[in-house]
């Protein structure tokens, strides 16, 4: 089995990423910069392609890659994670035991934002388990592994109007998700740990939950589901509302704001 990381990062002018995040296997690195450059190189038996590129958007970035990717199976990185020695072992030998998964999800172990920066909390995987609509939004992008070919096969891309530097701050990793559920891959939570989130650069989530985050939570909902959008945005703030710092009602409405303002902003011309 072939394992290929695909980075998104910004800023990069060498190649020392590749060291610091420990990466052991091959590689693409989306570099979104000042300069329009691909470079491709070895280094210890590795193939590497930085796509260095004068572009901004994440879902761009992973686009680039994914569009470049030719392995077996391919990891999603964000430039601030480190990972663990043998993760490629860990990662082949859980597809061995779901030899009919196109995805899986691993735990990251997060370390303290030094800076005292709000750093959000993930579910661990404590226990194997059929990844569903309804456990399924607790999955980000940088802790799953995807089969390629399933990924190819099915059309599936990233969503260009949502994460960072796009119009709607949040929520790319989850509308990729869904949009593989939605095509019928299979998916699967594992219990080991493939890599350490380090939070060194700085993040859109240092400012924590703002308005603009909730209503942009109600966008991303309606997105996901034009049928079910206003129960995931109900649920949503009756869970969270005490981490925005809002009243489940004001919460609530936010997103419902967001939710109306993306049926506007999406209506044909």
């Amino acid at each position: 089995m072939r394992i290929q990381v695909l980075v998104a990062s910004m800023n990069q002018n060498d190649h020392s990423l590749i060291k610091r995040m420990n990466i052991q296997t091959d590689a693409i690195v989306g570099n979104q910069c000042d300069r329009n450059q691909v470079e491709k190189f070895e280094y210890e038996g590795h193939q590497y392609t930085y796509l260095n590129f004068a572009e901004r958007g994440v879902g761009l970035n992973r686009n680039n890659a994914l569009m470049r990717a030719d392995a077996d199976v391919c990891l999603f990185a964000d430039d601030d994670m480190v990972y663990k020695e043998g993760y490629a072992q860990i990662i082949e030998n859980a597809f061995a035991r779901h030899p009919d998964a196109d995805i899986l999800a691993f735990n990251l172990e997060e370390s303290k934002a030094s800076d005292g920066h709000f750093v959000p909390k993930r579910k661990k995987i404590k226990k194997e388990n059929r990844v569903n609509y309804l456990n399924c939004l607790r999955y980000g992008t940088a802790r799953i592994a995807v089969k390629l070919k399933s990924i190819q096969l099915n059309g599936i891309a990233f969503n260009l109007c949502f994460g960072g530097g796009t119009p709607y701050c949040h929520g790319e990793d989850n509308l990729f998700v869904v949009s593989c559920l939605n095509k019928g891959l299979k998916m699967y939570s594992v219990p080991e740990t493939i890599a350490t989130l380090t939070e060194e650069r700085e993040s859109s989530w240092n400012g924590g939950f703002g308005e603009r985050y909730v209503m942009d939570q109600g966008m991303l909902f309606r997105c996901m589901s034009k049928k079910y959008w206003r129960l995931l945005c109900l649920q949503d703030a009756l869970r969270r509302h005490s981490s925005y710092n809002m009243s489940f009602w004001t919460a609530y409405k936010k997103m419902i704001q967001g939710g109306k303002r993306y049926d506007m902003e999406a209506k044909p011309l």
